[in-house]
């Protein structure tokens, strides 16, 4: 028995659509200490306080590709969780703001195109831009990408 999909379907997609997802979750040291590790990143502005300390910054950033999965993943229940096929690109990615340990991320969706594929007749493209926000409101993360998408079964 397979799971019942909670995301959206193509033809709840159209474009202007926004979504302004319910969970939010608040960036952990673990998150950044493993996620920079798992990926072999070993930049000491992640993961040395001492170093991090004598920055701008003045303590360490939270790796920008574990904000970037982020903000994605905290939009998946809403839009795309079991009626997605596959992930197609990323078209632009922006990091305006960095986000430390104890941030609490947000995220708006909106649908910015939409159209039925051309070889996959079960399926639509739609392009998302996603908006991750801190507890204070500031944008740090812009992600502008694509997914293939389900039609609604049944729907031709």
């Amino acid at each position: 028995m397979s799971a019942e999909p909670m995301g959206s379907w193509f033809e709840d997609l159209p474009i202007g659509t926004v979504a302004r997802h319910a969970i939010r979750r608040t960036v952990t040291e673990t998150d950044n200490v493993l996620f920079s590790t798992m990926t072999m990143n070993p930049q000491p502005l992640h993961l040395d306080a001492q170093f991090a300390a004598s920055t701008e910054f003045g303590r360490p950033l939270v790796n920008s590709l574990f904000t970037l999965a982020l903000v994605v993943g905290l939009s998946v229940p809403e839009l795309t969780l079991g009626t997605t096929v596959a992930n197609l690109g990323f078209s632009s990615i922006d990091l305006p703001r960095p986000v430390f340990i104890g941030d609490t991320i947000h995220v708006v969706s909106e649908v910015t195109a939409a159209r039925r594929s051309s070889s996959r007749h079960r399926n639509g493209i739609v392009e998302f831009r996603h908006d991750g926000y801190n507890q204070d409101g500031e944008l740090v993360c812009r992600a502008h990408r694509a997914a293939l998408m389900l039609c609604r079964p049944g729907g031709g």
